[in-house]
């Protein structure tokens, strides 16, 4: 409690860092250069965050047990170096970065989006083939795959894929470096995947575009039309596209595309707004994509009451009035599959207006629960809008109702399920199914309750686990399944809690902790980390808790390991506890080791002393 009260931003939000690893530093070098903007002190310190994070092997991983390295990783890292200006190839170190690149298969091995990247700059092909015609933009709501089909996240990232793929862009800079060497003889060919599944969506697809009336120069017209407006009409206060930093990067590509000078005040904002989520981390500057100081204070301002402090205490208080101010009153794309509902959600940023989440709002609830009754309206509507989020089959998605289309699965998009998708998931029904049970007065036996209930004991996973969209991984998506269930009066003495409960014991560490790998998430089995962390015990002490009548031998070796390593600090404390995408996209939240062990030690006193 004293370490948050000393953490506090004057405004009443904490802003500890979202930490998204190197790959944000690297593309902020390479948009600055590219731009011509010459901040050279940030340019330089983004190079000595990158450089610090290089193994001795001269790779980047994305995380501590990741074998050897990331392909992915090394590569922007080696390429930003490059383009900093700041380095040689010669650099012993890059030499080393090279030589793992190489022996990893080179630039055919990464990411689609690294590829897009240097397309950009004018190290790859584009591709012949389009992944998506831009013309999809146009199709009604009633096809079967059209423009809101994706995600909110998928549509932010491929509307300006879409228009640069479309026309194929690539900007020169005197910076760019050559490399031509870590090409393999499959570098050449066309590089999407062209199953038969794909050809045959795309012919669905091609069906539907070739169905709309009008000359097909004047359909790609309107469609890269659409496109841009589509970006421009959903720019934060700040310059960003969606708060987020991938899609505000391609969008400014896109602009540029289109004509836009370098220059312009749309392109110069939007910089600036990612430049503006600087942080710092070890004293050295890290782009965060995004930020997460509504987040962070919604579970803080929650934890904090749980254990004790007053709502009327200043820093809870303080906190609360902050989350009230960033409570949504404008439409999002959520109103799309969503429209008999008010705005009333929070989202996870404070520079976010526009896209709440299911999460955030119930966080932000929670938080505010206590002074509710002098916040009827901000109360109600937020209610309102998570219970209007539940999916069709009985779980919460995080932004969009029913955007999960298994159609979209056959599109060759890498990690496509995470990108296009928003489907019910188990950490978020069981937070929701938390929410409601503990802080709202819908009965048990409520219809909403109750085929939540059901979503969640259907997607139990044989173990006993359930999986966890947004944490690493079935340790979190289990956590959030008991905490929600019990809050909803289903008995400890059920199957489906009695086989989740041994689950969790069963996988605790000789030491009392908990430690699960991020590799959980690319095997979508249960991956130990061989060391326990913070996080993962406060997740599986707090499951364990809420079903207890008494503190077992698993939670009180769990609550003495806690205790005994709440100033431990090692690779274990910096260990991703989010995800974004699996196998591509982490995030280590500075603000867990303090929430969640609060979070179980208050539970546990609560409960049990």
């Amino acid at each position: 409690m004293d370490r948050l009260r000393k953490d506090q931003s004057p405004d009443g939000s904490w802003a500890y860092p979202f930490d998204t690893g190197i790959s944000t530093d690297a593309y902020m070098i390479i948009l600055l250069r590219t731009l011509e903007i010459d901040d050279e002190e940030l340019i330089q310190g983004l190079c000595r965050r990158i450089m610090s994070r290089q193994q001795k092997n001269g790779a980047w991983k994305l995380f501590h047990d990741e074998g050897e390295g990331n392909v992915t990783a090394t590569l922007e890292a080696y390429y930003a170096l490059l383009f900093s200006g700041l380095y040689r190839k010669d650099d012993e170190r890059l030499q080393a970065a090279k030589r793992f690149m190489i022996a990893s298969g080179g630039l055919s091995e990464v990411s689609t989006f690294t590829k897009i990247m240097l397309a950009l700059t004018g190290q790859y092909e584009w591709p012949s083939h389009s992944p998506l015609p831009i013309e999809m933009i146009l199709l009604p709501h009633s096809f079967p795959i059209n423009f809101y089909s994706f995600s909110v996240f998928g549509r932010a990232n491929l509307t300006p894929i879409m228009i640069l793929a479309e026309k194929k862009f690539s900007i020169p800079s005197a910076y760019a470096p050559d490399l031509s060497d870590l090409k393999g003889i499959r570098d050449d060919e066309d590089q999407w995947v062209r199953s038969s599944e794909w050809r045959s969506l795309l012919s669905m697809i091609q069906d539907g575009v070739n169905r709309l009336l009008g000359v097909q120069s004047e359909l790609r017209r309107l469609a890269i039309e659409r496109a841009e407006k589509y970006m421009l009409n959903r720019l934060e206060p700040d310059g960003t596209f969606y708060s987020y930093y991938s899609c505000t990067f391609l969008m400014i590509f896109a602009l540029l595309s289109l004509g836009y000078k370098k220059t312009d005040p749309v392109i110069t904002k939007a910089v600036d707004g990612i430049r503006a989520m600087k942080s710092e981390v070890n004293g050295l500057p890290h782009m965060q994509y995004t930020t997460a100081n509504v987040w962070n204070t919604s579970l803080i301002g929650y934890t904090l009451q749980a254990a004790g402090v007053s709502p009327q205490d200043p820093m809870v208080a303080k906190a609360n009035r902050y989350l009230l101010r960033h409570q949504h009153d404008r439409l999002g794309d959520w109103a799309v599959h969503n429209p008999n509902v008010l705005p009333g959600g929070w989202g996870f940023s404070d520079v976010n207006t526009m896209n709440p989440d299911v999460d955030d709002t119930t966080a932000s609830l929670r938080s505010i629960t206590g002074i509710a009754s002098r916040h009827p309206a901000a109360w109600g509507r937020g209610v309102s809008w998570v219970l209007s989020m539940q999916n069709d089959n009985g779980g919460w998605p995080a932004f969009e109702k029913n955007a999960d289309s298994k159609l979209l699965q056959l599109l060759p998009i890498e990690k496509g399920k995470f990108l296009l998708m928003d489907p019910s998931c188990a950490d978020l029904t069981g937070r929701t199914l938390e929410f409601i049970g503990n802080y709202t007065n819908l009965p048990v036996s409520h219809s909403v309750i109750r085929h939540a209930v059901q979503w969640l004991f259907r997607n139990q996973r044989a173990d006993g686990s359930w999986y966890g969209r947004w944490g690493i991984c079935y340790i979190y998506g289990t956590w959030g399944a008991i905490t929600g269930l019990k809050a909803v009066s289903i008995p400890n003495t059920h199957p489906c809690i009695q086989k989740a409960a041994a689950w969790l014991r069963s996988i605790q560490n000789p030491d009392g902790g908990w430690g699960e790998s991020c590799r959980s998430d690319i095997r979508m089995t249960y991956v130990p980390l061989m060391a326990s962390t913070l996080t993962d015990t406060a997740w599986a002490l707090d499951a364990l808790i809420a079903i207890a009548d008494r503190p077992t031998a698993a939670i009180q070796k769990g609550i003495t390991y806690l205790l005994d390593s709440l100033e431990k600090e090692d690779w274990s404390t910096d260990y991703p506890k989010g995800q974004g995408m699996g196998g591509a996209f982490y995030i280590h939240y500075h603000s867990y080791r303090y929430i969640f062990p609060l979070l179980a030690l208050a539970h546990y006193r609560r409960k049990f002393e």
